[in-house]
C-alpha cells in the first residue's frame, strides 16, 4: 500500500504572496505552522511501517518541498498534479482531500496522513486493510457543534446519499488518525457526488459548509467496506500538555499512532514544545530514512 500526505510550510514566501493575494483572512498559525517534523513522520513510516510501497508529499508549490527531501524517493505531487485549474490556488485542506485519489499510480490500499500524525510504533499491514476491508474506529454523534463536526456530518449525510441511504439525525466520524483508502471506491463516490464536491472545492479557506475527506470513508463504513476497530493511537493537544508529557509520548507511546495538534499558542511556549518535540524524534529516530538526502 502506498502513504499520501499532505503538507503546508506557512513560512514560504511563495505560499504567502498566494494567500495575501486570494484571501481576506489573517493567516492561521495553527493551521499552517510548521513545526519542522515532517523527517520524522517519514522515518516513522520507515521504521514502523516497512509494508508501504511509495510515500506522496502533496504541496500547493515546489518551493514548499523541504531541501533535505530526495525527490527520488518522496514522490512530489502539486495540488495543479490533481485538483481542477478553477479550484487554484487553494488554502482549504478540504478539497485537496476531495482530490487525492487522482494522484497518478497510486495504489488501490492508500493511507491518507495529515503532517501532524506520526507512527510511534510497530504497525501491520493487517492493522489498516483486512480481507479487502478497511479499518478504522468509529464513533456516533448527534451534536454537531463547531465548524469540525458540521464538516464532518455534511460528508455523512452525503455518504448516505451517494447510497441511496435514508436520512439520519446521528452521524458517524472516524478515528482521528491516518485514513484507509481504497482508491476505487474515492473514485465511485467522487462520481457520484461530484456537483456536491465540486462546491466546497470552490471554497478556498474552510466554511462549515464543506465536505472532508470522511466522505470516503463513510461511504465505505456504510457500503460494508470498512470494519469499524480501532487502531491504537495517543491524541495531544498542544494547549493541555507539558515538554515533559510530549516527549514521553513519543519516547513510550501508548498506542501505534500519535497525533500532535497544533492551538494558538505564544511564540515562547510554541518554541519550548517544538524543540521538546524535536529532541524527542531525533532521539526516536536517529537515522536518516531513504525519503532524505
Amino acid at each position: 500500500m502506498d502513504v499520501v500526505i499532505t503538507y503546508v510550510d506557512g513560512n514560504d514566501p511563495v505560499w504567502k504572496a498566494d494567500y495575501q493575494k486570494y484571501t481576506n483572512i489573517p493567516v492561521m498559525q495553527k493551521r499552517f505552522r510548521d513545526w519542522g517534523t515532517l523527517r520524522y513522520l517519514l522515518r516513522g513510516i520507515e521504521v514502523n511501517m516497512p509494508f508501504i510501497r511509495n510515500v506522496y508529499l502533496v504541496v500547493s508549490h515546489i518551493s514548499q518541498v523541504p531541501q533535505w527531501a530526495d525527490q527520488n524517493n518522496l514522490k512530489i505531487v502539486l495540488h495543479k498534479d490533481i485538483i481542477p485549474e478553477e479550484f487554484l490556488p487553494t488554502f482549504n485542506c478540504n478539497p485537496i482531500e476531495m482530490h487525492l485519489h487522482r494522484i497518478p499510480g497510486l495504489d488501490e490500499e492508500y493511507l491518507y496522513f495529515n503532517d501532524d500524525m506520526y507512527p510511534v510504533a510497530e504497525s501491520r499491514a493487517e492493522d489498516f486493510f483486512r480481507d479487502g476491508k478497511a479499518l478504522i474506529g468509529y464513533y456516533r454523534h448527534y451534536l454537531a457543534s463547531g465548524m469540525y463536526k458540521k464538516i464532518c456530518r455534511n460528508s455523512d449525510r452525503l455518504a448516505r446519499k451517494a447510497l441511496g441511504m435514508k436520512p439520519s439525525c446521528a452521524f458517524a466520524r472516524p478515528q482521528h488518525i491516518c485514513s484507509p483508502m481504497f482508491r476505487s471506491e474515492c473514485e465511485l463516490v467522487y462520481s457520484l457526488v461530484e456537483e456536491e464536491v465540486r462546491k466546497t472545492s470552490a471554497c478556498r479557506t474552510r466554511t462549515e459548509e464543506n465536505l472532508n475527506q470522511y466522505l470516503f470513508l463513510d461511504y465505505q463504513y456504510y457500503k460494508g467496506r470498512l470494519l469499524p476497530q480501532v487502531v491504537t493511537n495517543k491524541h495531544i493537544s498542544v494547549a493541555l500538555t507539558s515538554a515533559a508529557k510530549l516527549k514521553k509520548a513519543i519516547l513510550e507511546p501508548k498506542g501505534k499512532m500519535l497525533c500532535v495538534n497544533d492551538v494558538h499558542l505564544s511564540e515562547k511556549r510554541y518554541e519550548s514544545l517544538r524543540s521538546a518535540m524535536l529532541e524527542a524524534f531525533e532521539q526516536k529516530f536517529p537515522q536518516k530514512s531513504r525519503f532524505e538526502k
